[in-house]
């Protein structure tokens, strides 16, 4: 066998195997989401997880990807396995975005946004930092460094959620008379299957973004990716558990696993570029950061069930700029301005596509509704159908 037709195979094999990795966060966001909101709404949870993943990705086939890359050509690998990579990234975009309106939305219009996100607001953004690079010389050319996503993925899906909640709004109930109310995550151990899941899907994501594990040098870079992300989610976790513990007296453990996932989210724009140690603080401020952003958002009353703007949107930012800070030849202006124009694109498109939807079809579900739970109105599926529902 030829090397080249040898490297080929390896590649196409990594990079098939990256995928899968990736696909495990569809059932870890799914996990994640169902134990953090209440009984009624698990299923309507469910529900949109899934059909997210199946309309984002056939819309990325369809549409997407050739806005994205401008070519299905490869001569590194199966084209048919370099789609299947990038279609894995591109529902989590959504998923951040479905999670922090959870409770309250309906699920109809939320596909309609899935799919111009899947077919033209994500690919835009990857055209213009990943991919085909269709608009170079114009003010929308950036020179980021973000290898698989703190801007691209975590902070677009952000954004996006920071437009629906100013648009839909908070849960009924979340807020009174200016004070707030919590509430409390129904399922805990779902919950940290999720965050697991998650952290498993993310060595895949940072991983699998390399892009090739054919030879010496890709190898050891492969590994020292996968082992720097895992560095910077333990940071995280421990940090965010010390805060907690050093604040309040207790452990709690969502907040310790929002940590992990924001050191995580944080690390992903460099951590191929890292020695060893960096990762350790780089992760440890990201959890840091979801522990005071969390309470920083319910004062402005922008209700986030799962946490999505304090682990994606503030640390999707971090991380972009930890790769400025910490990392060789790489301008922190220039990844300042991949934050700003990425954010900018993200953001107005976001929220004139909710805003036009919602006048179409409404967005947000009933007071009614909510109060009754959106699983028996949405789905008509119950999924604790021997509970009495929580008001």
């Amino acid at each position: 066998m030829a090397e080249a037709d040898f490297k080929y195979i390896i590649d196409t094999f990594f990079a098939l195997f990256s995928m899968v990795l990736i696909i495990f966060m569809v059932p870890g966001f799914a996990m994640l989401e169902a134990g953090l909101v209440r009984t009624k709404n698990v299923s309507s949870v469910l529900t949109v997880n899934t059909l997210i993943y199946a309309v984002a990705s056939i819309m990325f086939l369809l549409v997407g990807y050739s806005l994205a890359f401008g070519t299905w050509e490869s001569s590194s690998m199966s084209i048919w396995a370099a789609f299947l990579f990038q279609m894995a990234f591109v529902g989590k975009t959504i998923n951040i975005m479905s999670g922090g309106v959870s409770e309250r939305v309906k699920i109809i219009p939320l596909m309609i946004f899935t799919i111009v996100m899947a077919a033209l607001i994500y690919p835009t953004v990857v055209n213009i930092s990943w991919g085909a690079d269709m608009i170079a010389g114009t003010f929308l050319d950036i020179d980021m460094y973000d290898l698989a996503g703190s801007t691209v993925i975590h902070s677009t899906g952000g954004w996006a959620l920071l437009a629906a909640i100013l648009i839909v709004g908070p849960r009924k109930g979340r807020y009174k008379n200016g004070k707030i109310r919590v509430i409390p995550a129904s399922n805990i151990p779902l919950v940290v299957l999720g965050a697991f899941l998650l952290w498993i899907g993310w060595f895949g994501f940072n991983g699998g973004s390399v892009g090739s594990i054919s030879s010496v040098e890709n190898a050891d870079a492969v590994a020292k990716t996968m082992m720097n992300t895992n560095t910077a989610g333990l940071a995280g976790a421990i940090i965010a558990a010390s805060i907690m513990y050093i604040r309040y007296r207790f452990l709690d453990i969502t907040m310790i696993l929002n940590g992990a996932l924001g050191g995580l989210v944080a690390v992903t724009a460099g951590p191929d570029l890292y020695d060893m140690y960096t990762p350790i603080l780089i992760g440890a401020i990201g959890g840091a950061l979801v522990v005071f952003a969390v309470p920083f958002f319910d004062k402005l009353q922008l209700d986030d069930p799962v946490g999505a703007l304090s682990v994606h949107l503030v640390n999707g930012i971090w991380g972009t700029l930890a790769v400025g800070i910490f990392a060789e030849d790489v301008s922190i202006l220039a990844q300042l301005k991949g934050i700003v124009v990425i954010g900018a694109f993200a953001f107005i498109s976001s929220f004139i596509t909710i805003f036009i939807i919602n006048k179409i079809v409404l967005f947000r579900a009933d007071d009614d509704v909510q109060l009754e739970g959106l699983d028996v109105n949405e789905v008509g599926v119950e999924a604790y159908p021997e509970f009495k529902r929580a008001i």
